[in-house]
């Protein structure tokens, strides 16, 4: 059997730079053989400069938005984001479809092997059906009103089952129905996607913007507007008195894993909350950042350095081309690095890497450099200025 033999400025293996004299091989394929020291390597060792790294991990992103790169203006804040969204939606299927293979050949240009992929439509079914990349397919549901659960959750599984029937679970595809968001899921809704859910992972866009806080502390809140431009009646609505957060977390007991993103206003009263609530019932939290969405509509970071202070596990997301200027995650890491130069580049990657590829439960394939895995190989420069895909 053939091998293959490459030596960078240092391999980042998934949780650690390891020194340049090390040499990482693997088999024609890309299969992880071992990491050998330079003078056991022998001959044949392909030479970069930058750290070899394994393939990026995208956890959260909206293929199917592709096409509305750009037409929505910048920090208009979230509410008015997703009016726009709303209202954008209706383009030819031969221009959603030109846009996803688009933007899915971008992202494996930029070193991504794996995505969590939200999916309101099976738009995309087809364009992964012929992927190389492997997909989590997070089908979302909302639904406010109460009455309406039944309907939206039947129409969600049926999105589910053409998903399931088209795109088999193996180890390229996996798929889970999902909420939404707090403002736009009813604790009916919320009760049957939470029963439903046993066992897998969910994706709940969680406290994006100050409004959905308040909607649940006071019910003073621009999402009430929201719903009158929509003609929803929603004078039932009584508000908790509590966070976004406190509120919808300890509804989705079955769930083995839930993947929290954006969190640009979460506090560490709500990070050590859902910590507590998690634990208490073994389910394990990633908490997915998207920074340059987060610029992009509401202008704010969420507040990383409170997630690091209390452990969270980390992972690092796109959003959509309707709220972004490229599904790139090194994009994402130098943003991060721009305004937070003092976090460890290792840290950054691993949140990139392996920290994605366990939320998304693909780590038995992906995520790091150990025998027997394909995680794809990178050489990422240093300064995270470029990135390559080798395999």
């Amino acid at each position: 059997m053939a091998y293959l033999k490459f030596q960078g400025e240092g391999i980042f293996n998934g949780r650690e730079i390891l020194p340049a004299h090390q040499v990482l091989v693997t088999n024609e394929k890309g299969i992880i053989e071992e990491i050998i020291p330079a003078t056991e390597a022998g001959a044949d060792v392909q030479q970069h400069q930058g750290l070899l790294c394994p393939g990026f991990v995208n956890t959260h992103c909206h293929l199917e938005l592709s096409h509305m790169k750009g037409l929505l203006p910048e920090k208009t804040g979230l509410v008015d984001f997703v009016t726009g969204v709303m209202q954008q939606r209706n383009f030819t299927p031969e221009k959603i479809q030109s846009a996803m293979a688009e933007a899915e050949a971008d992202m494996q240009a930029g070193g991504i092997v794996a995505v969590g992929d939200i999916c309101n439509t099976d738009h995309t079914i087809t364009q992964k059906a012929q992927s190389p990349l492997h997909w989590y397919n997070f089908i979302e549901v909302s639904g406010f009103i109460p009455q309406s659960a039944p309907l939206r959750f039947e129409q969600a599984v049926k999105t589910y089952n053409s998903f399931t029937e088209k795109l088999p679970a193996t180890g390229q595809h996996q798929t889970a129905v999902t909420p939404h968001a707090p403002y736009s899921v009813s604790n009916a809704l919320f009760e049957l996607i939470n029963g439903f859910s046993a066992g897998k992972v969910i994706s709940v866009h969680n406290q994006e913007t100050p409004e959905e806080d308040a909607f649940f502390r006071n019910g003073i809140s621009r999402f009430r507007q929201l719903y009158t431009q929509l003609g929803a009646d929603i004078s039932f609505f009584e508000h908790p008195g509590c966070s976004s957060l406190q509120h919808w977390l300890p509804q989705v007991t079955q769930p083995a894993a839930v993947l929290l993103v954006h969190n640009t206003c979460t506090t560490e009263t709500d990070i050590r909350f859902a910590q507590q609530v998690a634990a208490g019932r073994q389910q394990t939290l990633y908490w997915t950042l998207c920074p340059n969405a987060n610029l992009y509509i509401e202008g704010r970071l969420p507040h990383v350095e409170q997630l690091r202070q209390n452990q969270c596990a980390i992972t690092i997301g796109t959003d959509s081309l309707a709220s972004n200027w490229q599904l790139s995650i090194l994009s994402e890491l130098q943003t991060l690095r721009t305004h937070l130069p003092n976090i460890p580049l290792n840290e950054l990657l691993q949140w990139a890497t392996l920290n994605g590829a366990q939320a998304l439960r693909m780590h038995d394939k992906l995520g790091s450099f150990e025998k027997g895995k394909q995680p794809g190989i990178l050489v990422v420069d240093k300064r995270l200025d470029s990135v390559k895909r080798l395999l």
